[in-house]
């Protein structure tokens, strides 16, 4: 049986013929940003949650009576104007993501894949509202974090909305990619409770003007491999449930 879950490891008579089989191809699309995440935590986190999400479902499926689940390579460059104050920001307008991601889901579509799934771990506002729409326009289905039945789910860092950087992303990394964050520096950044959805709500634009001096808010100190690894799994958990519920439709 192959056990390959990347989509861009298939050969063109392999992919083409997906869409034929008795299974159903449902494709996941990880989307992050490059962004400062404190001093500690590597540029790419919000890619690195995302891709390790869907590679761990796509990995739960495999051979899986109903479903071929594959991962489409992420979409790496998000909408990133709050940490543009910061070394090593790499931001794309809305317009460009919003065309980005709806161009890829159409092609998907065009050939076949009409099961797609974006899975994004990059919150600001205007990338969210993005890929909402992408997915809207193209019949994509859109993994939200933000909203509030799957937040529920995750950590009370998260749902505190104090999560950039904080205990929360850097205990997914941890658990996924430890050897990225600087763990001695992490140990000495005091907690920051920055509620940032409050902050951009009362008219923040940026992370200096919310107090993250370093690009971080809530608890890193308190990040753990054990936590992110619980996280992780409840993160995967929710991917999987989303892919049957795509499956039975």
């Amino acid at each position: 049986m192959d056990s390959r879950v990347q989509f861009a490891e298939l050969s063109s008579p392999q992919a083409g013929a997906l869409p034929l089989a008795g299974r159903a191809a449902v494709l996941l699309l990880p989307v992050g940003a490059v962004e400062p995440h404190g001093p500690h935590a590597p540029l790419g986190t919000d890619t690195i949650i995302s891709t390790a999400i869907c590679d761990r479902a796509a990995r739960e499926l495999a051979g899986d009576a109903a479903a071929t689940v594959l991962v489409l390579p992420a979409i790496g460059y998000g909408v990133t104007r709050y940490s543009a104050a910061f070394p090593g920001a790499i931001g794309i307008s809305v317009a460009t993501l919003q065309a980005l991601v709806t161009e890829v889901c159409a092609e998907l579509r065009d050939d076949g894949f009409s099961r797609v799934i974006i899975v994004n771990s990059h919150f600001e506002p205007e990338h969210v509202a993005a890929l909402r729409h992408a997915a809207e326009s193209t019949h994509a289905v859109l993994l939200d974090l933000t909203r509030r039945r799957n937040a529920e789910r995750l950590t009370d860092e998260f749902r505190s909305g104090a999560a950039h950087a904080g205990r929360y992303e850097t205990s997914l990394v941890l658990a996924s990619s430890p050897q990225l964050v600087d763990t001695d520096r992490m140990r000495t950044l005091p907690a920051l409770p920055v509620d940032m959805p409050a902050a951009i709500a009362g008219g923040k634009t940026d992370f200096v003007a919310m107090g993250m001096d370093e690009a971080y808010c809530g608890a890193p100190a308190e990040a753990s491999a054990a936590e992110g690894e619980a996280t992780l799994i409840t993160l995967t958990t929710m991917l999987v449930e989303l892919i049957r519920e795509l499956c039975a439709r």
